[in-house]
């Protein structure tokens, strides 16, 4: 398996006003960062006044759209341009327990991985399309994940060539939409018990990228099947999703795959569409698991899950599969 050092995908589409931003800074956005919980060194300073390689760990904030969005983000040792994970957490979570849940910056430090992790707006992020009396503008969550990769990019050094998203549960459907709305962005998404949106909240896969869905296949909460009529809820409505392995061939068919093969190892069985060699860059993959005797749960976790969230599976190490993919281009 290649590092990340050993990767050179070809060159992002980023969106004209994105592009610029990458020169410029946003029109209408501010930066600035939180308190570190370390004292930074003198490493060097961004153009906005932001520590590039400073503490391993910060709290910061980004203003977008009107709205103070805050991230958690860690840096590794390495120093040169790096590799950029943004993960996001599940519906009624926050950034802090989706770290305990995955140890993602563990893993990815030791890879040379920044990883970002934000705070949605009321716990949770705008996965769909649909507007609702919470999330009145659907695009809302997209654009600030448009942000945040661009402010990473100019401030710490993130590689605008290798940037992934990931997440649990309306994370992982959150890491679905930007992947499939904005594709060009990205060299990889993973995610974790999330399905795409469906319904009137439906999110299209527009392009080619790299896609890894890892699902338990006794969820109880958002069924592997998908979740075409979920119940009102009084708070927020909950969006309808496909299935996990619909949600996985709308990437396949969006980057032009081939029919799958599916193989059984050890606690789950992985299906993968191979999307071909392109000029931009390596031939890669869309990829769905289906981990035995799993529930509404990140594999390989030590933190126990909720209450009638069904078990974990110690089969898979969830954490090391999706960088390992997102490794392997």
């Amino acid at each position: 398996m290649r590092s990340f050092r050993d990767l050179s995908p070809g060159p992002r589409r980023w969106p004209a006003a994105l592009a610029l931003a990458l020169v410029l800074p946003l029109a209408g956005c501010a930066a600035e960062s939180g308190r570190p919980d370390a004292a930074p060194s003198a490493s060097g300073t961004s153009p906005a006044g932001v520590t590039a390689s400073a503490a391993p760990a910060v709290r910061a904030h980004l203003r977008v759209d009107g709205h103070t969005r805050r991230y958690f983000l860690h840096r590794p040792a390495a120093d040169g341009p790096r590799p950029l994970v943004i993960a996001f957490h599940g519906r009624g979570a926050d950034a802090a327990e989706l770290r305990e849940k995955s140890r993602l910056e563990k893993a990815a430090g030791a890879r040379g991985m920044l990883v970002a992790y934000p705070e949605g707006l009321d716990n949770g992020w705008g996965a769909g399309t649909r507007a609702t009396e919470r999330r009145p503008d659907p695009d809302l969550d997209v654009r600030f994940t448009e942000a945040l990769i661009e402010h990473l990019v100019r401030t710490e050094r993130a590689d605008p060539e290798r940037v992934y998203v990931t997440g649990f549960s309306n994370g992982g459907s959150m890491a679905l939409r930007v992947a499939a709305q904005r594709p060009g962005l990205l060299a990889g998404a993973a995610s974790v018990s999330g399905q795409l949106p469906a319904g009137a909240a439906a999110v299209e896969a527009t392009g080619r990228v790299p896609v890894m869905v890892v699902y338990g296949a006794d969820d109880p909460v958002r069924p592997l099947a998908g979740w075409p009529s979920p119940p009102p809820d009084p708070e927020e409505p909950i969006v309808p999703s496909l299935s996990a392995r619909d949600s996985a061939e709308a990437f396949a068919a969006a980057g032009g795959a081939g029919e799958p093969a599916t193989r059984r190892e050890k606690g789950y069985d992985r299906t993968v569409w191979r999307l071909g060699a392109t000029a931009d860059g390596p031939a890669a993959t869309v990829q769905l698991l289906v981990v035995h005797d799993a529930g509404h749960t990140w594999p390989g976790s030590s933190v126990p899950p909720p209450e009638g969230f069904g078990p974990v599976s110690e089969a898979l190490n969830a954490t090391d599969t999706i960088l390992d993919f997102f490794a392997a281009g």
